[in-house]
C-alpha cells in the first residue's frame, strides 16, 4: 500500500514543485526588470526538445567570454527572458534535467537591443544535429521526414579533402577516377552523378548541369565553430522544391567556420607523407563587438604513385560577418581554389601515363543578409556568384605512332587486362584526347521569407534568380560555344506538426527556366512518433515517408551537342518542322521512400532503416544518326557530317534499401555501421549498343562469344555503370581528453561498367578491347585509420593512414588506385581564451 501511495504522490510532487518554483521565479524576474536600467540588452526566446515540446525549467545563462553575466529559468511554456546592462558578444549556455549541454552560436548584443534566440535540447548521450537543407530553415533532424547525413567538423581533421568521408554515408557511392586529383564524382541513390545540387554557404557551386568534381575540395575551413558542429549536410533524394534544377537526386551542403573567440585565434597544421606528400595551412578567427571573422589558406601536393599525375591544390577562405542590428546581420563568404593535376589517362589500358595537365580555378563567394523579426519572422537575401575555369592540354604524343583502323594514330603498350567478372582481354588502345578549355559562371540572386505561425505552423516562401553562361572551346574541331541562360524560381512550403508527434511538410516550385521552359516540382513528407523517445528500451519509434519530383537541366556541352542545335546549324529546319524538334527538355526524377528510426538502449544504440523507390526519365543520352533515321525517322538533309546528338530518350529505376547502427556504450566511444542494397535496371534507350542489341546486332568481342556488351552505355535490362549493388561502411572511433583514434572501412562490391574502348586498338577485329558490362569493376574494402595526441592545449600531433589493405581497385577498373599512404604533422594553436 505505501508502495502505491509513493508511486501515486510522485507525479504530484513534481507538479507541485515545479508551480513552486514558477512562483518563486516570476516575481524575481519582475524584479530584475525593474532593478536594471532602460539600457540594458535583452535576450528572449523559447526552450524545446528535438520534437518541439517545451523544455520548464531549463537554466540559460548569457556567456561572455568565460563569465556568466546574466541568467534565465525557462517557464511553464518553455520562455525565457535574460536582461542584462554588459553590451559584446555572448552565447548562450542552456542547461536541463536529463538533457545534453546545449552552447548556442555567439552574436552580438547592445545595449537597449532586442534579440530573439530559440535554444532546442538534445537528450543526453546525442549530439546536437540540425540540418538546414532538408527545409530551408535550421530543424532538428528528428522532426523531418527526409534522408539525411551529418558529417561532422571533427571527422575532417586529419583528412585532406572530402572524397573519403563522403564513403560513409548510406546509400551514396564514390567514384575517383584515378588517385589524389582524379575526377571525383558522387552517386546518390542510383541517381547519375551529375544529379546533385552542390551548395558552399548556401551557393550553388555545380556546373551549369549539375556535373561536380569533388577531387580538389579541400577540407580546409569547412565546419562549424563548435566540436558538434556540421562540416557537410548530405540530403538524400530530390530537393528541386527547395533548390531548383540539379537537385534531381540529392543535395550537399558545405559550410564554412565561423570566428568565435573574443581573442584572436591562429592555427597552424603542416604534415608530410609518402609519394612526396606535404600539406600546410593557416587560419587566423575571432570576434571583436558586432565582427566575426574566420579567413584560412592551405597548400597540398602529391607525385601520386603513377607518372605524369601529379596534384597540387591551393585553397584560400574567408568568412566575415557584422551585426548590423539587433537580429540583423551581413555575412561575407568566399572560397576558391586553383589546383593543378596530371592527365595520365587509364594507366592499366596503355602501360605507359599520357602526358598532360588540367587546370581548375573555381571561385564561389557571396553576401547574405539576414533579419530575424520578434523570434518569427525570418527573411534572407543572398546574392552569390560561381565561377569555374578549366583548361586541358597535353604536351606532345604519348605511345607508339602506328598503323590503326583509320590511319596512323598514337597507341599504348600492349597490355593484358582482366575485368572484376574474369574476363581478360589483349591489345594496344588508342590515345584521343583534345586540348580544351572552357568555363561555366553563375549569378544567382535568392530571398526566402518565412514566418511561424501559431500552433508551430511554418511558411516559407522562396524565389530565385539565376545567370548562367558559359563557354567550351575545342580546337583541334573547330568548335567554340557561347551560352547564356536566365531562369527563375518560386517556392511555397509549409511544414508543422500536432501535438509535437506527428510532422508534416508539404510545398511545391514552379521553375521557368530559360532552355526547356516551365517545371513544377511537388514534395511532401511526414513523420510519426508511434513511440515517443525516452531513456527506456526500444522508446523513440519515428515512421517516416517522403514523396518529391526533382529536375534537372542539360549541362553546356549537352545543349551544344543536342539534335535541336546540330539541327539548327546545319540550317536543317525542314526536319526540326516535320518532327517538331524543340531544345532539350528537363531530365526528371521522383521518389517515393519510407523507413523507420529505432531507439534501442535509451539513446545509446539508434538503428534507421529505409526503403527508396527511384525514377529517372526523359534522361539525355547520345543517339546516333543511324538510330535516329531508324527510330524516329529524321534524316538531316544539309549535313554530311552527322553522326548523332543528345536525346531525351533514356529511364531508369534504382530501388534501395538503407541501414544505419549507431552505438555509443560509453561517453568517449563511438561506433557505427551501414549497409546498402541497390537495384538499378535501364528501361529505356535508343543509345546505338542497346538498338543494336534489340536488332539482334549487338556489340560483341569475338574472343567472348554470345555476350552483347555496351561499349559506350549500359544495354536495356541492365545496371546504369559504377553503381554497385551492395556496398557498407563501419567506423569506430575514440575521442579522450589528450587521445582520439578511428578505425574505418568503406566496401563495394562489384559493378557494371565498361573498357569504352570499342573500335580503338591494333587487333584485326576493332573491338577486342571490350570486356561484358556485368562486374566489370572490383569490389573494393577500403580501411583508414587516424590517431591524434594532443601534448598541450595549444599543440598536438596526429597520423592519417589510408587504404590500410593497399587495394588497387579501388576506382573504376583501367585507374589504378592510390595505394598504402600516411601522412604525419602537427597542430599548433595560439591564442584564444
Amino acid at each position: 500500500m505505501s508502495s502505491f501511495l509513493r508511486r501515486s504522490a510522485a507525479p504530484v510532487l513534481s507538479r507541485l514543485v515545479l508551480h513552486m518554483a514558477l512562483r518563486i521565479i516570476a516575481p524575481l524576474s519582475v524584479v530584475s526588470m525593474v532593478t536594471l536600467s532602460a539600457h540594458a540588452v535583452i535576450v528572449r526566446g523559447t526552450v524545446t526538445d528535438p520534437l518541439g515540446a517545451v523544455v520548464p525549467l531549463a537554466k540559460v545563462q548569457l556567456i561572455q567570454g568565460r563569465k556568466s553575466v546574466a541568467f534565465a529559468i525557462s517557464g511553464r511554456d518553455g520562455s525565457f527572458e535574460i536582461l542584462s546592462d554588459a553590451s559584446g558578444r555572448f552565447i548562450l549556455l542552456t542547461t536541463a534535467n536529463t538533457f545534453s549541454v546545449n552552447i548556442g552560436q555567439d552574436f552580438h548584443g547592445g545595449r537597449t537591443e532586442d534579440i530573439s534566440r530559440n535554444v532546442t535540447l538534445d537528450p543526453a548521450a546525442i549530439a546536437e544535429q540540425v540540418t538546414v537543407t532538408a527545409t530551408g530553415t535550421p530543424t532538428p533532424l528528428q522532426q523531418i521526414s527526409s534522408a539525411v547525413t551529418l558529417i561532422p567538423t571533427g571527422n575532417l581533421e586529419t583528412r585532406v579533402g572530402l572524397t573519403d568521408e563522403l564513403r560513409y554515408a548510406p546509400g551514396v557511392g564514390v567514384v575517383q577516377t584515378g588517385q589524389v586529383g582524379g575526377v571525383t564524382s558522387l552517386f546518390i541513390r542510383g541517381g547519375n552523378s551529375d544529379a546533385n545540387k552542390v551548395l558552399i554557404d548556401g551557393i550553388p557551386a555545380e556546373d551549369v548541369g549539375g556535373s561536380f568534381d569533388y577531387g580538389p575540395v579541400s577540407r580546409t575551413g569547412l565546419g562549424s565553430t563548435f566540436n558538434q558542429g556540421t562540416a557537410i549536410e548530405l540530403y538524400r533524394g530530390p530537393d528541386s522544391v527547395l533548390y531548383g534544377s540539379d537537385a534531381a537526386a540529392g543535395v550537399v551542403n558545405l559550410a564554412t567556420t565561423r570566428g568565435s573567440s573574443l581573442r584572436p585565434v591562429f592555427n597552424y597544421s603542416g604534415d608530410a607523407g609518402n609519394f612526396h606528400t606535404y600539406r600546410d595551412e593557416v587560419n587566423l578567427s575571432g570576434a571583436f563587438r558586432r565582427l566575426d571573422y574566420f579567413t584560412a589558406f592551405s597548400r597540398f601536393d602529391t607525385s601520386n604513385s603513377i607518372p605524369l599525375d601529379r596534384f597540387h591544390a591551393a585553397t584560400s577562405v574567408a568568412n566575415i560577418g557584422y551585426d548590423l542590428f539587433a537580429n540583423t546581420q551581413l555575412r561575407f563568404t568566399l572560397r576558391n581554389t586553383d589546383s593543378g593535376t596530371g592527365l595520365p589517362n587509364a594507366h592499366d589500358f596503355y602501360g605507359v601515363s599520357q602526358d598532360g595537365k588540367q587546370a581548375d580555378q573555381d571561385l564561389y563567394s557571396g553576401i547574405t543578409l539576414e533579419n530575424r523579426v520578434a523570434g518569427n519572422w525570418h527573411n534572407l537575401v543572398r546574392y552569390g556568384i560561381a565561377r569555374k575555369r578549366e583548361q586541358a592540354d597535353y604536351y606532345g604524343d604519348s605511345g607508339a605512332l602506328l598503323d590503326g583502323p583509320y590511319g596512323p594514330a598514337y597507341y599504348g603498350n600492349l597490355v593484358t587486362f582482366t575485368g572484376a567478372n574474369g574476363y581478360s582481354a589483349t591489345g594496344q588502345a588508342q590515345f584521343f584526347s583534345t586540348n580544351r578549355d572552357q568555363a561555366s559562371n553563375r549569378d544567382e540572386l535568392y530571398y526566402q521569407t518565412d514566418y511561424l505561425f501559431p500552433h508551430r505552423i511554418f511558411a516559407l516562401f522562396g524565389f530565385r534568380y539565376e545567370n548562367e553562361r558559359g563557354v567550351f572551346n575545342e580546337p583541334a574541331f573547330g568548335e567554340s560555344e557561347q551560352i547564356q541562360r536566365t531562369n527563375f524560381q518560386y517556392t511555397l512550403q509549409f511544414q508543422g506538426d500536432i501535438k509535437n508527434r506527428f510532422f508534416y511538410s508539404a510545398g511545391g516550385a514552379v521553375e521557368k527556366n530559360h532552355l526547356y521552359g516551365i517545371a513544377g516540382t511537388p514534395r511532401l513528407g511526414v513523420a510519426y512518433y508511434a513511440v515517443r523517445p525516452s531513456e527506456r528500451k526500444f522508446h523513440g519509434t519515428k515512421i517516416y515517408a517522403n514523396v518529391a519530383t526533382g529536375v534537372q537541366e542539360p549541362s553546356l556541352a549537352t545543349e551544344f551537342s543536342s539534335l535541336f542545335t546540330e539541327l539548327q546549324q546545319a540550317g536543317d529546319t525542314t526536319d526540326i518542322a516535320a518532327f517538331h524538334i524543340t531544345p532539350l527538355g528537363p531530365e526528371r526524377s521522383r521518389t517515393f521512400d519510407i523507413g523507420v528510426d529505432q531507439n534501442i538502449l535509451g539513446h545509446k544504440l539508434i538503428f534507421k532503416a529505409g526503403f527508396f523507390h527511384n525514377q529517372f526519365s526523359h534522361q539525355l543520352e547520345y543517339v546516333a544518326s543511324g538510330d535516329l533515321q531508324t527510330y524516329f525517322g529524321i534524316t538531316p538533309t544539309n549535313d554530311e557530317f552527322f553522326y548523332g546528338a543528345e536525346l531525351n530518350s533514356l529511364a531508369f529505376r534504382a530501388d534501395g534499401l538503407e541501414s544505419d547502427l549507431q552505438y555509443q556504450p560509453f561517453s568517449h566511444l563511438f561506433l557505427r555501421g551501414g549497409y546498402t542494397y541497390l537495384d538499378t535496371v535501364v528501361s529505356q534507350s535508343f543509345a546505338s549498343d542497346a538498338t543494336a542489341a534489340r536488332e539482334g546486332i549487338a556489340t560483341t568481342n569475338p574472343n567472348i562469344p554470345g555476350i552483347a556488351i555496351g561499349g559506350s552505355s549500359p544495354l536495356v535490362g541492365a545496371r546504369p555503370f559504377r553503381r554497385p549493388p551492395h556496398s557498407g561502411f563501419f567506423a569506430v572511433q575514440y575521442t579522450g581528453s589528450s587521445f582520439s583514434a578511428a578505425f574505418k572501412g568503406a566496401l563495394a562490391s562489384r559493378s557494371d561498367d565498361s573498357t569504352f574502348l570499342g573500335g580503338l586498338d591494333t587487333t584485326e577485329n576493332g573491338n577486342t578491347l571490350l570486356l561484358p558490362n556485368r562486374d566489370l569493376d572490383y569490389g573494393f574494402a577500403k580501411l583508414d585509420a587516424n590517431f591524434t595526441y594532443r601534448a598541450t592545449s595549444h599543440v598536438s600531433v596526429f597520423t592519417q593512414f589510408d587504404n590500410l589493405l593497399n587495394q588497387q581497385h579501388i576506382g573504376p577498373i583501367g585507374y589504378p588506385s592510390l595505394p598504402f599512404t600516411f601522412r604525419s604533422g602537427l597542430k599548433i594553436r595560439l591564442g584564444g581564451e
